[in-house]
Order: C-alpha cells, then sequence, then structure tokens
C-alpha cells in the first residue's frame, strides 16, 4: 500500500527530512523505509511537515525520527536519528524511562516546566522542558510508537528564579531598616509583606494574607485606613508627621511619622501601597516636655540654685532626646527616598520579567534579548543605590593604599575637565611635597568627581573650578572642632565661583536624599556618600560657602607614615585575560553564584576547585596538588569565614594569592587597613569580565 499524493516525507521536511529520507534504516530495528507501516508513516509525514519541536520513538527500542525542531533541542547532540532513546538520553534515562514505558502502555503524559541535567554543548547542564508523551497506535489500536511534543522552558524558569532571588534580597534589605515597613496589595490593602518593625508595632496579630480593616479593627475613624484608601484611588503619596494612632494592644497614644507611596504596575496603575515610617512617640513626648520646662524655667531658677542645676540637667537630657529624636527623622527621609528608587526599580524589573512571560506564552522568543537588558540595567542601578546607601553609612568595602593625592589628582584633570566642560576653567594647584595618605583611591576619586560636578551644576553660566591641595597639621583645639584626633593630615579643597549656599543649605547639604536640584536631576546621595567614605577613611570634610560667593569643600584625610604606592600604570601592557591551566580554589555558599564563577573562570582557561563553606574549603587547601589563587566570599557558613580561611590558607602556603568577593563586609574582617599584600577584595554585584582581569593580573603579580 502507497500513501496517496506528495508529502513532506517524501519531499519535503526541511533538513531532517532529507536526513531521514537518507539514513540507512536497515541497520536498525524498524527495517527499510518501504516495510513501514501505513500508521509510521503517515505519523512520520506530520511530524516532519510540523513547525512544532517534536520526536517520534519507535517500537520497543524508542528509535528515535525527529523534525528540525527537536534538533534545535538537541544542540550537539546531533547524532540521535536512529538511535535508541536509551542512548540518546542516557544521563537522564532513569527519569525518562517510567514515563515513556507509560506511553507504550497507551497512556499520555504532559508534564510542565520538568527539570533535568543533560550534557550539551561539551557540558553538563540544566534544562527545563514542558513536554507531552503520548502513544502512537496502528490501524490495529497496538502502540507503535512514542510521540515527543516538547518546548524547551530553561529561560524561563531562570528568569523567574532569578526574580524570586531578586524579591528575597529586597527584603531582607527592608528588614534590616530601624523603621517600620509594610506592604500592601489590592483596594482592600492585603497585607503581603512587613518587617520586624512593624510587628513590633502591631503588637500579638497575624497580618500576612489579610486586609487592614480585618487586622486593625480599631483604626476604623482615626484616618489612617482612610488615608490608604485616598493613596490607592488617586495614585498620590501622602505623609504625615507625627500623627497620633492608639492602637487597642498598648496603653494610650502612640505617634508616628508616616510615609504612604502607592506601588504600580508595568501598565502604570495602581497594584499596592507601600507604608514605612516611624514610631516618634518619645520625640513628640521629649518635645512636650521641652515646652513645660521653658516655660517654668525662669521661676525655677529664681526660687534656688540647686532647681536651676536640676532643670538644666533635666533640659540637657531633654535636648539630647531632641536630636536623637531628628536623626530619625532623617532616617525617616532615607526611608521615603529608598521606597521610591527601589519601587522604580522593581517597577522596571518585574516589568521586563512579565513582558518576557507573555512572549513565551506566546511561543514569541525574539526580541527577549531587550527585556533582559532592561532588567538587568535596572539591577545595577539597584546595585548602585546599595553602594551609595553603604557609603553613606560608612558601610562599605574599602581597600586602603598609601597614596599620592597630587598624582591622584593630576591623573584626573584631563576628565575632569571634560566633565565640566569649556565653559568651567579648570586650575590645579599641587602642593610642592605633599604626604601620602592612606585611602581607597578609586574611592577617593569618585568623591572628587562627585564635588566636581556639584560645583559645575552650581556655575550654570561658567566659571572657574580650582583643585588644590596642602599639608595640615591640627592642635589639640582644631582637631577636637573637627570631630578628629589632632595630627597630620593631607587637605584636598575644591572650590568653585559658582552660585553658593545658605547657612541652613550647607547644614543639611551632607543629609541623605537632600538636593537642591530640580526634580529628577539630582538623587540628593551623592554628597551624603562622599561625607560617609571621607568619616569612614578617618578623614573629615568642611564647606565653606556663601550666597553668590561661590563653595570651597575640603577634604582632611590622615596622614601615611610610610611612601605612597608608585602607579604602575604604563609599565607594562595589559596582561591577557585568559588563564594557562593555572589552578583556582573558589569558595562561595550561594549555589547559584558559585556555578556562575566555576563556569566564567574555566571558560578562561583555569582549573577551578570549589567548596560551598569555610571548612570544605580549609580541606581543600590542605590537600596535595597545586592552587595558585584563592577566590573566597567572606561571608560564609561552617564556623570560619573568608578572612580565616584565608590566613589558615596562607600558614599551609605562605605566598598564597586571596581574592576576596563580598557583597559587604565589616571593616574588622576585610579591608580598611587589615588588608596583606598579595590580598584584594571585588564588592559584589560585580562584572564577570572584571573578575576574570583581576584573577589574571593577580597571578602575574606572583613573586618569582
Amino acid at each position: 500500500m502507497t500513501l496517496p499524493g506528495p508529502s513532506a516525507f517524501q519531499s519535503g521536511g526541511g533538513d531532517m527530512g532529507a536526513k531521514v529520507r537518507a539514513f540507512d534504516w536497515s541497520r536498525t530495528p524498524l527495517g527499510p523505509i518501504a516495510g513501514w507501516s501505513v500508521a509510521l508513516r503517515v505519523t512520520v509525514d506530520q511530524l516532519l511537515a510540523s513547525k512544532f519541536p517534536a520526536c517520534l520513538f519507535c517500537g520497543p527500542d524508542l528509535i528515535a525520527i525527529y523534525n528540525d525542531g527537536y534538533q534545535t533541542i538537541l544542540a550537539t547532540k546531533s547524532q540521535a536519528l536512529g538511535e535508541p532513546m536509551r542512548e540518546t538520553w542516557k544521563e537522564v534515562w532513569p527519569q525518562l524511562q517510567p514515563i515513556a514505558e507509560r506511553a507504550l502502555a497507551g497512556e499520555s503524559t504532559f508534564i510542565e516546566d520538568y527539570g533535568i541535567h543533560i550534557e550539551r554543548h561539551g557540558r553538563m547542564e540544566d534544562a527545563w522542558f514542558t513536554f507531552n508523551y503520548g502513544p502512537v497506535f496502528d490501524e490495529h489500536g497496538t502502540v507503535i510508537a512514542m510521540l515527543d511534543t516538547v518546548v524547551e522552558t530553561t529561560a524561563k524558569v531562570q528568569a523567574e528564579r532569578r526574580s524570586h532571588e531578586e524579591r528575597a534580597q529586597q527584603q531582607r534589605l527592608l528588614q534590616q531598616m530601624p523603621g517600620f515597613v509594610g506592604v500592601m496589595a489590592g483596594p482592600d490593602h492585603v497585607f503581603e509583606y512587613v518587617n520586624d518593625a512593624y510587628m513590633q508595632i502591631a503588637g500579638p496579630r497575624e497580618l500576612l494574607g489579610r486586609p487592614v480593616r480585618a487586622v486593625f479593627p480599631e483604626l476604623q475613624g482615626q484616618g489612617l485606613v482612610e488615608m490608604l484608601d485616598r493613596v490607592y484611588a488617586t495614585g498620590e503619596p501622602i505623609r504625615a508627621r507625627a500623627l497620633p494612632v492608639r492602637l487597642s494592644h498598648a496603653p494610650g497614644e502612640r505617634f508616628v511619622d508616616l510615609l504612604y507611596e502607592p506601588i504600580r504596575d508595568a501598565a502604570g496603575q495602581v497594584r499596592g501601597i507601600f507604608a514605612g515610617g516611624y514610631d516618634v512617640t518619645e520625640r513628640v513626648q521629649a518635645e512636650t516636655e521641652l515646652r513645660q520646662l521653658n516655660a517654668t524655667l525662669e521661676q525655677r531658677v529664681a526660687e534656688r540654685t540647686l532647681a536651676r542645676e536640676r532643670a538644666w540637667q533635666a533640659l540637657a537630657e531633654t535636648q539630647d532626646a531632641l536630636r536623637q529624636a531628628q536623626k530619625m527623622e532623617a532616617v525617616g527621609q532615607l526611608t521615603g527616598g529608598i521606597a521610591h528608587d527601589f519601587n522604580n526599580l522593581l517597577a522596571g524589573i518585574g516589568g521586563a520579567l512579565q513582558l518576557m512571560r507573555m512572549r513565551l506564552d506566546q511561543r514569541q522568543t525574539e526580541g527577549l534579548h531587550a527585556y533582559l537588558d532592561m532588567g538587568e540595567r535596572s539591577v545595577r542601578r539597584a546595585a548602585s543605590l546599595t553602594q551609595r546607601l553603604l557609603a553613606f553609612s560608612r558601610r562599605q568595602t574599602l581597600d586602603p593604599r598609601p597614596t599620592d593625592v597630587n598624582r591622584l589628582v593630576q591623573g584626573m584633570a584631563e576628565m575632569v575637565a571634560r566633565t565640566v566642560g569649556p565653559a568651567v576653567q579648570l586650575t590645579v594647584v599641587p602642593a610642592p611635597a605633599p604626604w601620602p595618605t592612606r585611602v581607597d583611591a578609586s574611592q577617593l576619586e569618585n568623591a572628587l568627581l562627585n564635588l566636581c560636578i556639584n560645583a559645575r551644576d552650581a556655575m550654570p553660566e561658567g566659571g572657574r573650578l580650582e583643585l588644590a591641595t596642602a599639608n595640615r597639621t591640627l592642635d589639640e583645639h582644631e582637631a577636637a572642632a573637627q570631630e578628629l584626633p589632632a595630627g597630620d593630615y593631607v587637605c584636598l579643597r575644591v572650590t568653585d565661583t559658582g552660585t553658593g549656599m545658605s547657612q541652613d543649605i550647607v547644614q543639611r547639604v551632607f543629609d541623605p536624599f537632600f538636593t537642591t536640584k530640580p526634580l529628577g536631576q539630582g538623587t540628593g546621595l551623592g554628597l551624603s556618600m562622599v561625607y560617609g567614605f571621607v568619616r569612614q577613611s578617618g578623614g573629615q570634610i568642611q564647606v565653606a560657602s556663601e550666597p553668590g560667593r561661590g563653595t570651597t569643600m575640603t577634604l582632611l584625610l590622615p596622614r601615611h607614615l610610610g611612601d605612597a604606592e608608585q602607579d604602575e600604570a604604563g609599565q607594562a601592557s595589559d596582561p591577557p585575560d585568559r588563564g594557562s591551566g593555572e589552578t583556582l580554589l573558589l569558595i562561595e555558599d550561594e549555589d547559584i553564584v558559585r556555578a556562575l564563577l566555576t563556569e566564567v573562570l574555566e571558560d578562561a582557561g583555569y582549573t577551578v576547585l570549589s567548596a560551598a563553606d569555610g571548612p570544605a574549603g580549609l580541606l581543600r587547601l590542605q590537600a596535595a596538588g597545586p592552587i595558585d589563587l584563592l577566590v573566597t566570599e567572606v561571608g560564609l557558613p561552617g564556623g570560619m569565614n573568608g578572612r580565616q580561611v584565608a590566613d589558615a590558607g596562607r600558614l599551609l602556603r605562605p605566598d598564597l594569592q586571596v581574592l576576596f568577593i563580598t557583597g559587604y563586609a565589616e571593616a574588622a574582617t576585610v579591608g580598611n587597613g587589615f588588608m596583606e599584600a598579595g590580598m584584594e577584595v571585588m564588592t559584589k554585584p560585580f562584572d564577570l569580565a572584571t573578575l576574570v582581569t583581576r584573577v589574571r593580573a593577580m597571578l602575574d603579580r606572583r613573586p618569582g
């Protein structure tokens, strides 16, 4: 019996159609094509004509016949035609065999996002698929084959996992904030997330998954729930200061500084509300007591000396409380700024992921890289914001080295001139014999560039900008005024002829998220970052300014009693990025990060040994065999941090080079003066190409 008319099997079917017709099927259990059953030939015909990835596994041995779409999924498994399924997918055959046997028994199986660990592109990798294994019957009702229709969903699954990890990281950041934070969804304001500070104010009650009116029935009529309704309806944020609140579990009246910020979806529609703030009851009480104290102070002074002394003591304590309350108010401003910036970043990441899901659901894969780029840009902006916050809080990881400030300033002069533009005349006045200082040079460059950009913005019509260095010695009186120890300091001054600032602005210029620039032209974190960096480096920054008279920013950095490191730029050509088979030990507790770093370093030509915690890494160091460089996370589980592993490793291997990688490290653990020769640090997240370049450079600097 022959098949009527031409078909894809006879004349088409793309690349695989030609390969099927040319294949010597007589060497397989199926035998020559001429002897195939009608049902088998019709099924193969339909398979090859289909654009959807599909493979037919025929007979008891499940011999493979597939189309062009399935060939793409196979990748480097290109020799699967005519081979048994157990050979083609041998690394996952124990997983797939029971499903295939059900199909041969006449039962269809559909599975979504099924994960397997397979060999493709010359290496083992994780992949996910949505597929259906269905039986194929002949004209007698006998199962002659299994039809596998499949689509790979690896990109979708990995994107969802990245999204989950990013959300978890954001929640960890919010959890560490000192103020209370809550996230509510929908018009009923159902709680999706609260941090510990929120739970302390709310008292013993269940919040997650419940609407606000059910959680806090006592708030009815106090205005807070009504404000939530208004924010959700209008999309306009609401801020309130010293708002009175009465809660059923707490006696008396509490006072809170409050921010309600709308959370929008990718289409711009309000889908929830971010609630944050601080309990300022103590501040309000302190202010009330202060007013009462001032009203009776003159009478108490007139009555008796002892009462006067007690009154002044009480006044001092109250003023301390007020200053503390003002600090908390500044942190409240920081909370609002973080909420605003992170909501924007979350909108960018969430929108990109939602569009990717829509395209994948529509089976449209073209253009997905654009959405990946959007998400990656938002992640980089989030990393930059985190670094700025760490700098402001003086918790960033620094890599201080002896530095010649003259050389640093002169090396940046050309870049500063390009940045400020031709309307600004730049002058550099170096000290004749400057002292060295021990500082993170790259962070000092960032601080200097930040100050120069601020100076440029203060001179919209042009002007003069002067960068000057000097040596300065502070006596006890001067040092105390600057909150510094007495001694020698290196002075770096940035002076402009711009608009200047009034004294009330000078007092706030280093506050987080405070800016005098128009909306959308400044984050308000630049100068607070400079201030945090200088203070963390053991120095101080002074501001001298008057309206219409320009501004001078003066950085004081402690003198280093030693020589500055020589600039090696230009002494040798850039080292190659690729390795020459050197052995690296990578210690990283995050599985995803460890897998990514292992792959990129192996691709760069290195042999990589890996460990998930400190003790496992130390065992690797104790074993025989070469280890040319240790790359380790600072914060590790298992009772040993990265610095402890590195110190122990150097007792075993004295010349061991060490590269620390960290998202955040206490100064006592790594950096800030505690680094030894042959030790360097990189802060997460970093560009993978930069990691490869740093590894190569450290290996090339090995002694001998």
